[in-house]
């Protein structure tokens, strides 16, 4: 064990149940580090995404190295940071922030972990016409991922038409009105859900899956469960499936590299993720 030290955390709404703090530990564990990971949870503290800012200047008074952000205030907890990186500054979202030498800096781990994820689990997919329901801040972060790995024909809807046009803009892509995926499905390549539905506390589904043909590969970012209601209604269509496992392993992998230094070893995160959740198939 190293005298090295972490304290950090995830702020988020309905987060008691997330693995962020398993999987980090155990990173650790296996890099000697000591490392502490804790949930601030703004639906039992009373707070709304607003109250971010507050939270991250609490947070750095006591000391923390770095949070997680995840939704509902990827986008909120961009204008309460000293700077961005890169990739954070490109997709307008931030999933994790680093305190370091009095200020706090923006990341974005989210397009590493999708594209990651993507690659895994379906080596060649077919690429050249994808439809992404969800244009927040993890539908961002998914977006970027896909025009990089070489999609041609990105369409973008969500339940806001202005945050799709705007994400369309920034990235060259094709925002098209929610009522017009169910047309759609049948002549895309992929389907990514990018939105919260289907994930625990919001049941259901982002779209008609009984549109679906068996040749279009289904995307979730959602882990938790794992296996969505839309994921399900895929492969019982017969669909190639990427449940949302692998994009929070491999994020949460990343974050870990920029709070700590230290690389962890992704394919026994992996193995983590498998055991915490109880499956074969992430």
């Amino acid at each position: 064990m190293t005298s090295e030290r972490y304290l950090v955390g995830l702020i988020g709404a309905g987060i008691g149940t997330s693995l962020s703090p398993a999987l980090h530990e155990r990173a650790a564990r296996r890099l000697g580090v000591r490392y502490s990971y804790e949930i601030i949870d703004i639906d039992k503290i009373g707070a709304s995404p607003a109250d971010v800012g507050e939270l991250l200047t609490a947070a750095r008074r006591l000391g923390f190295r770095g949070l997680n952000i995840t939704h509902p205030c990827k986008q909120e907890v961009v204008k309460h940071l000293d700077d961005l990186a890169e990739e954070a500054a490109e997709l307008g979202a931030v999933n994790t922030v680093v305190f370091e030498n009095g200020r706090s800096l923006g990341h974005n781990t989210d397009r590493y972990g999708f594209g990651t994820n993507l690659a895994r689990t379906l080596p060649g997919a077919a690429l050249g016409r994808v439809l992404q329901v969800g244009a927040g801040g993890a539908g961002a972060a998914v977006a970027s991922a896909m025009i990089r790995a070489g999609t041609r024909q990105l369409l973008l809807a969500d339940a806001d038409p202005r945050r799709s046009r705007a994400l369309a803009d920034r990235l060259n892509a094709e925002a098209i009105p929610l009522d017009a995926v169910a047309g759609l499905l049948p002549d895309v390549d992929g389907l990514i859900n990018a939105t919260p539905v289907g994930m625990e506390g919001h049941p259901g589904v982002p779209v008609d899956a009984g549109a679906l043909r068996a040749r279009t590969w289904v995307a979730d970012v959602i882990y938790r469960p794992l296996e969505t209601e839309l994921i399900r209604a895929a492969r019982g269509r017969g669909c190639p499936v990427v449940p949302g496992g692998g994009m929070v392993v491999y994020q949460a992998a990343e974050a870990f590299r920029l709070f700590t230094g230290h690389r962890p070893d992704g394919d026994k995160m992996f193995a983590d993720f498998l055991e915490l959740t109880g499956t074969g198939d992430a």
